[in-house]
């Protein structure tokens, strides 16, 4: 009788109360990186700029988290934002468009973020649009790619350094179900 006692309310948190539940298994991973943009010498052509491979550490960083990568449902690009970090008076307005896109070992090429039309009034940080693909399969991988194609619509004349801030949302199975 003890035991009924014990289940029903465990039970009933379960059926009841699912969507806070499920934030129990939800939680946010975080990518830094510096790419640079070289000076420019044309106007309105798309240039591609590799930016090195980017380590995912997602084994520990499901196991912090007390997940597995065999029970991660989906991962989402919730955010990237980009800054400019030198020069120290550099902004985006040189660009005309942006577009990020993210691969990995065995797995297509896929556009992840973007800006279609740069603010004139940017300044030197760029919050770019997301896609809405699930993106499990390249945050499982030990590294994946980024690739940024910009058209630049005003010549820059030195180099560029940019902060790239990337948050994913990952959201996990529930005691394995």
């Amino acid at each position: 009788m003890k035991k009924l006692l014990f289940f029903i309310p465990v039970l009933m948190l379960i059926f009841c109360n699912c969507s806070q539940f499920d934030k129990l298994t939800q939680f946010n991973m975080v990518y830094n990186d510096t790419l640079s943009l070289p000076s420019s010498s044309g106007i309105n052509l798309p240039v591609d700029t590799q930016i090195p491979d980017v380590e995912t550490n997602s084994e520990s960083t499901f196991s912090v988290n007390n997940t597995h990568k065999d029970l991660i449902e989906e991962i989402l690009l919730k955010e990237m934002t980009l800054t400019v970090t030198t020069p120290s008076n550099g902004n985006f307005t040189f660009l005309k468009s942006i577009a990020i896109y993210m691969s990995a070992d065995g797995l297509d090429e896929v556009k992840v973020a973007w800006q279609d039309s740069i603010p004139a009034d940017c300044g030197n940080t760029l919050t770019l649009k997301t896609s809405d693909a699930d993106l499990k399969a390249y945050i499982q991988k030990d590294k994946f790619k980024y690739r940024m194609n910009t058209v630049v619509q005003k010549v820059i004349s030195s180099d560029y350094q940019i902060a790239m801030h990337s948050v994913f949302f990952v959201d996990a199975k529930i005691l394995g179900q």
